[in-house]
């Protein structure tokens, strides 16, 4: 009878080590983390692999049930197949998922708790979007800087009819040839 942790980060930037402490803190014996994993994606290899771990009479702990699922559907499957199995499921920030879930009272809370993580993933889904948008009103736009602006576009197309490569031309500014491409999207190659 085992205490299995799962945690999951959204990026490969977010640390995952907070997750780590607080499940290792409620008894988590092994953890298993998947970094840059979506939680709508069942193949995460980690979390693969600690479903294979798990056995009859373990419990999966892990911080939020959005860790282990991000979709209603998904969050109720894992949780009728782990039951099946005789694994019990333990959040930490959802207590009352600690349930039985073999009658219509365990059944019901696992319904409200697949609609609320489904829910969390929305809102943060649609706060996203919602500052995306604003920032695009202000005439910010998000990802990386172009490197491309007006004086390098009429540079290149210059070189470009001077019969110049892409790559020669990318030399010459100091940006990449596939930089270019875009710019002079246009131009015949």
């Amino acid at each position: 009878m085992a205490v299995i942790g799962y945690a999951r980060v959204s990026t490969r930037e977010q640390n995952p080590q907070a997750q780590a402490a607080e499940l290792r803190a409620a008894g988590a014996e092994q953890i298993f983390t998947d970094r840059g994993e979506s939680s709508r994606e069942a193949a995460r290899p980690q979390w693969i692999a600690c479903k294979a771990q798990l056995q009859s009479g373990d419990t999966l702990v892990t911080r939020a049930l959005d860790r282990v699922a991000g979709e209603e559907r998904m969050a109720i499957e894992i949780i009728r197949e782990l039951g099946e199995r005789g694994v019990r499921i333990k959040s930490l920030t959802e207590p009352f998922l600690d349930v039985d879930i073999s009658t219509p009272m365990g059944e019901a809370i696992v319904g409200l708790l697949a609609v609320m993580a489904q829910l969390r993933v929305s809102m943060i889904r649609e706060n996203t979007n919602r500052g995306l948008a604003h920032a695009r009103a202000q005439g910010r736009i998000g990802g990386r800087p172009r490197v491309m602006d007006a004086d390098r576009t009429a540079t290149a197309r210059q070189l470009r009819e001077e019969g110049k490569s892409y790559a020669q031309i990318g030399k010459i500014l100091g940006v990449s040839a596939a930089s270019i491409y875009p710019s002079l999207s246009s131009e015949n190659p």
